[in-house]
């Protein structure tokens, strides 16, 4: 016997399976597209079986099934779809769908249905998408973005930023301190002790990030066995659509993805690859690694500010260190231009005066405080 509170679930169930449907509908019948079309209306159709499921649950338990109605987010992601093209909302939908993927692992009554196993090949099949860009096909956005530096674009973004951090934080301590007129031993020292934290850390963090990354990429290689040796043709054919949405014709796409999970070694492999966008042997890299480089980077930009309390006092180790600092923070500046594209004089000058600007408020709040406590 359903109670009141499974009764609402399956209401709330019924009412986001029925958006999806008139979403997907609507994106089928767009040029925006891109191609794309037969996908969508497959998509729909699963969510509308989806549907069916509730509105039974709801007859079964003697409650009369709402009207369909699209409610207001799917009113406007369709208005803008159609206005902007697909792949305006593609980002959008890939976090509908992300969040939907896990919304039936914990309900019983999708057990055995494959209901829960179709959503979380919808958040994959959108992640992909979305990843694109835009709703072309993929062979296309390869041509056209082939100059585009992803990858190692993100890299280079990652250790600049990491010395920037060590930089930009620890140049504030420091001349936080010397406001105070502490003598250049305690800066120094209050220097090395803000390196070594921010340091420590920044690798602590990147240690987590990265090993609970990898802690989660293998859980869903182990849900992708599981659900390889259980339903091999159903995972046969979310894969077919996934080349889909990459630009393959569907007889091509069905093929495919036939030949590739015909040889049970590389089939995991292949899935894990194509649907989970992860590499089997690196699950994202070594926490190690990622920690001991975000240390090093850290440590390398923090030093800058430090090095002339190594050698100098007083005022003149202070200029110096704003001198250090500022030669070290334009060529962080013009780092990040090897990303971006953007003028090198710009970009170096903007990062000059960000940082030397947090370095001005810290020194002036030093002075203040060391002059009140000075009595």
């Amino acid at each position: 016997m359903a109670t009141r509170a499974d009764v609402a679930r399956y209401r709330e169930n019924l009412k986001e399976e029925r958006n999806a449907v008139i979403l997907y509908e609507k994106l089928a019948g767009l040029k925006g597209a891109a191609g794309l079309p037969e996908l969508y209306r497959k998509l729909a159709e699963t969510e509308r079986r989806h549907a069916l499921v509730w509105e039974r649950r709801l007859a079964e338990a003697g409650v009369p099934v709402p009207a369909w109605r699209a409610d207001w987010r799917t009113r406007t992601l369709g208005w803008l779809a159609s206005r902007f093209g697909v792949g305006f909302v593609l980002p959008t939908l890939a976090g509908i769908e992300q969040g939907a993927s896990s919304r039936y692992d914990s309900q019983p009554e999708a057990e055995g249905t494959g209901m829960a196993r179709e959503e979380r090949s919808h958040a994959r099949l959108f992640r992909v998408l979305s990843g694109q860009g835009s709703g072309m096909e993929g062979s296309a956005v390869a041509r056209v973005e082939g100059r585009h530096r992803s990858t190692g674009g993100n890299a280079l973004r990652a250790g600049v930023l990491g010395a920037n951090d060590g930089l930009v934080s620890v140049l504030s301590l420091v001349m936080g301190v010397a406001g105070a007129a502490m003598e250049s031993q305690a800066i120094l020292i209050t220097g090395l002790a803000g390196m070594l934290a921010g340091a420590i850390s920044m690798a602590m963090g990147e240690w987590l990030s990265v090993q609970s990354s990898r802690e989660l990429h293998s859980r869903q290689i182990d849900i992708e066995r599981q659900e390889l040796e259980e339903s091999p043709e159903e995972e046969k054919a979310e894969l077919a659509l996934i080349y889909e949405s990459k630009g393959l014709p569907p007889e091509q796409a069905r093929a495919f993805a036939d030949r590739l999970l015909s040889d049970p070694v590389h089939a995991l492999d292949t899935l894990s690859r194509e649907e989970l966008g992860v590499d089997p042997d690196e699950l994202g890299g070594s926490a190690w690694v990622a920690a001991g480089t975000s240390f090093l980077l850290f440590a390398v930009g923090a030093i800058i500010p430090i090095s002339p309390f190594f050698f100098l006092a007083g005022m003149t180790a202070v200029i110096w260190s704003c001198a250090v600092s500022s030669v070290g923070l334009f060529m962080i500046g013009a780092g990040i231009t090897l990303v971006t594209g953007r003028s090198v004089w710009a970009s170096g000058f903007r990062q000059i005066v960000f940082g030397l600007g947090a370095a001005a408020v810290t020194y002036g709040i030093g002075r203040l405080v060391g002059v009140q406590l000075g009595g």
